[in-house]
């Protein structure tokens, strides 16, 4: 399996997920257009695309799920909340779209992939993420939360693989140009994780984890290289034994670093 980020930040948000015999998308924040480009650059096949799993309704999430629902022909998989927003969004849409509502912690099969959403902790109405497993390869996706509380770290424990989000250096926040309101809000409990909770949580799962992909950094508030050092420093004596990368959105002079292989 592998799991390649084709848009990372507040500009937009995409995974793509491939297995032998299927692939899923993890949001959509891409236009249609951008999407196929990115997808065809980095070796995706559109056609093995079986369905498009959303977090929350957050546009950087949710922008091109319509279209793209739409173009490939497949379901839209989220939270009843979630949902509501989207279809709300919609409703001047005449072309029908399939929607399937999840409900937390129950799994659902999606092709060859078996799929369970959990609660995460954003300001948005029933947002989740999202553990994917196929043929013995458990991945999991959780951007967007401001704690890793019991219930999520309990949810991504014995992943083989893990998408984190890792979205601020607490300092670079606290001195940078957003104003307080925003600054608290990005802090909060239902907002988005620092570079510090991200490397504690790593701590704790390490033993477990062979592949890391840091997502979402904030390109104000944060840096890769201050990403990858947080959690450099958190996997300690397990370094060695886990592979670390960045989601970073690609570009002429880096490719396609975001993606990683278990």
């Amino acid at each position: 399996m592998r799991c390649i980020a084709l848009a990372s930040g507040s500009k937009g948000n995409c995974l793509y997920i491939e297995a032998d015999n299927g692939a899923l998308l993890v949001d959509a924040g891409l236009s249609r257009k951008e999407f196929l480009r990115r997808l065809g650059e980095a070796g995706g096949d559109k056609d093995l695309i079986c369905g498009i799993l959303v977090t929350h309704e957050h546009t950087d999430h949710i922008s091109g799920v319509d279209a793209l629902a739409r173009h490939l022909s497949v379901p839209v998989y989220a939270t009843g909340g979630t949902l509501c927003e989207f279809l709300e969004r919609r409703k001047c849409t005449r072309a029908p779209v399939r929607a399937q509502r999840l409900c937390y912690d129950e799994q659902y099969q999606i092709g060859d992939f078996t799929i369970q959403a959990f609660e995460t902790s954003h300001d948005a109405r029933e947002p989740a993420g999202f553990t994917i497993r196929e043929n013995g390869i458990r991945i999991g996706c959780c951007t967007d939360t401001g704690v890793m509380n019991a219930r999520i770290r309990e949810r991504l424990m014995g992943c083989d693989a893990l998408v984190l989000e890792s979205n601020h250096c607490p300092e670079m926040l606290r001195d940078g140009p957003y104003p307080e309101m925003l600054k608290r809000r990005i802090r909060s409990r239902r907002g988005h994780l620092s570079n510090h909770d991200a490397a504690g949580f790593l701590r704790d799962c390490c033993p477990d984890i062979h592949e890391v992909m840091l997502a979402h950094l904030s390109e104000i508030n944060n840096t890769p290289e201050k990403a990858m050092n947080s959690a450099q420093n958190g996997l300690g004596i397990y370094l060695d034994s886990i592979n670390i990368t960045i989601a970073q959105n690609p570009g002429p002079s880096n490719g396609w670093p975001g993606q990683i292989r278990i």
